[in-house]
């Protein structure tokens, strides 16, 4: 796990070990005080000035090393843990959830940061202090240094069992982070559900009780910790108690034959730097306990394998848009027991329009996911352009067909970088062409800066209609091979709808078009129509045979073209 983690540090390697050099310097220049030989008042007051101006100026740099190291490294970390999620499947995605990646890229990487930096300033500064001063210490108090022999171990084993108590504490409030972020991030997405539905104080208390039950697992966790403290000091106080003690009796029954006052003093000042060195460990240690877990998570990510991989020899070139489904079945979770796909055969000629309509979980959705390999077939083979879309690299793929989903996403930028997604060479007049195509260019000129409006995050200042539209035009840029729409219309009218897709036959005729709808007028005019139920293909053909031989088709578009389907939507 650290091995994973300390690859991050790369180009910090430099400033890391610039803070190690710098922190030992400024030590053993505050260590070269105790060894001077006092010849003049004067000399050794100037050279104990000069000797603090180095100590100050060597620890600056440490800081600003260690600064520079720590802050780079999270960088590098988060860079390496971001780069690892853009690689994972659905699958993965589905495993970690969304929140919980968020909190491992901020909270957790903060926490590594921090420990990071208290390390490379500690970890060589404390042990180097300690070991001096203990040396120190039996030199100048002999008999008396048996004072470590029962506070160091007491403390070592003190902190030992703060650690193991709290841990499982710390364990489970990360957890609790990603139920806090879920909730925040649940509450911002449906915030017009939200309000639709006057649940704010129900968001409200919801959010309040997991920041409570946050609150209450950090407490118990913290106050654990907290017994470092006050460890410290009674460690601390036992060795000035025994020291000035024994000390104290040894001088008068030796009259300072065996020590003096001066060593006494020496050991209550080396004591305090043994103890203060123990304590700047100590806290180091608390920290490396409190991210602990941090790391575990962080390397948890890092450590993850995609369930989509290429193959060695990956095809790069896409014949065309034709799609085979030989024996498909596929389940989300390898131990479910339910298929959502089941005994799925199909074939679709290049350059085809495909209507699919089924109900509400009969699986549209996941059949088409398949094509662009969002996720693998748990049995039989999808076929694209004559080859196995396993034996495809990915990227490539994925290049070749568009999706437009009914809520789809628009990123924070304007309209234009927005559209360039499907194309980033695209010209101006190809943008604009595009639009007029999926029926936006009209509502995108009434904007005050046209092309060059400001989407917000998520595209919250368009309306539905809009936002599709946007998408549809973004898809139709990318000229792909096999263009989905997964019921992308369903926030405009049929008027629209039917000049979208007259846009479509117009615009990319060799394209295979994929159309998920609920409406019948949506794919009536399809060269095949697909009827799904419970995961399996119930009927395909064309409008005008279905009519005749799928009498739950007929009953559809009875329905629909009387008014009511309309009325519903």
């Amino acid at each position: 796990m650290i091995r994973k983690l300390l690859a991050s540090v790369r180009e910090y390697k430099r400033p890391s070990i610039l803070s190690f050099l710098f922190i030992v310097t400024a030590d053993l220049v505050n260590r070269l005080k105790g060894d001077l030989e006092m010849k003049s008042l004067l000399l050794t007051g100037a050279l104990l000035v000069f000797m603090a101006v180095v100590s100050l100026a060597c620890g600056g740099f440490a800081g600003y090393a260690s600064a520079r190291a720590s802050a780079g490294f999270a960088k590098n970390l988060r860079h390496d843990v971001f780069d690892k999620v853009q690689s994972f499947s659905f699958e993965n995605i589905d495993r970690f959830s969304s929140s919980s990646l968020v909190t491992r890229l901020t909270t957790d990487i903060a926490n590594v940061q921090m420990s990071y930096m208290m390390i490379i300033r500690a970890a060589v500064r404390s042990p180097l202090m300690f070991l001096f001063s203990v040396i120190m210490a039996y030199i100048m108090g002999g008999a008396l240094a048996t004072a470590f022999i029962v506070v160091i171990p007491v403390l070592i084993v003190g902190l030992l069992i703060i650690a193991k108590k709290a841990m499982p504490a710390f364990h489970s409030v990360f957890k609790k982070y990603d139920n806090l972020n879920r909730s925040v991030e649940e509450n911002v997405r449906a915030m017009r559900v939200v309000k639709g539905f006057a649940r704010e104080e129900y968001e409200k208390k919801k959010f309040g009780d997991a920041a409570e039950d946050i609150r209450r697992d950090f407490t118990r966790a913290e106050r654990i910790v907290a017994v470092n403290h006050p460890l410290m000091q009674i460690c601390l106080y036992f060795n000035m108690l025994f020291v000035l003690t024994i000390g104290a009796k040894i001088i008068i029954t030796s009259r300072s034959s065996t020590i003096d006052v001066g060593q006494m003093s020496a050991m209550l000042t080396y004591g305090f730097q043994i103890l203060m060195s123990l304590m700047m460990l100590s806290m180091v240690y608390v920290m490396i306990t409190i991210s602990l877990e941090s790391m575990r998570r962080i390397s948890e990510v890092l450590s993850e394998e995609s369930t989509m991989t290429n193959p060695d020899s990956p095809v790069t070139k896409i014949r065309d848009g034709s799609i085979d489904f030989k024996g498909v079945s596929f389940k989300y979770s390898r131990k479910s027991e339910n298929y959502a796909l089941s005994d799925v055969d199909l074939h679709i000629d290049s350059g085809m329009t495909v209507g699919i309509l089924g109900g509400t979980g009969s699986s549209k959705s996941t059949l088409v996911q398949l094509i662009p390999r969002l996720y693998d077939a748990t049995e039989g083979i999808v076929i694209v352009g004559g080859v196995d879309v396993t034996d495809y690299d990915m990227t490539a793929l994925r290049d070749s067909v568009a999706m437009v989903l009914q809520k789809n996403q628009l990123f924070s930028g304007t309209i234009k970088e927005n559209l360039r997604w499907g194309n980033e060479n695209a010209t101006d007049e190809e943008l604009v062409e595009a639009c007029k195509l999926a029926q936006a260019d009209e509502f995108i000129r009434t904007f005050p800066d046209g092309y060059d409006t400001y989407i917000e995050q998520g595209g919250s200042n368009v309306s539905g209609g809009q936002k599709q539209r946007i998408c549809i035009a973004r898809a139709l840029l990318k000229k792909p091979k096999i263009l989905i729409l997964d019921d992308s219309t369903s926030a405009v009218d049929t008027k629209t709808d039917a000049l979208i897709r007259e846009g479509f036959r117009k615009y990319i005729p060799e394209t295979t078009k994929l159309i998920i709808a609920q409406r019948v007028a949506s794919v009536q005019d399809a060269d095949m129509i697909i009827l799904m139920d419970n995961g399996r293909i119930t009927s395909s053909g064309t409008h005008e045979e279905l009519m005749q031989s799928a009498p739950i088709y007929r009953e559809i578009y009875e329905e629909q073209t009387n008014g009511r389907a309309e009325d519903e939507q």
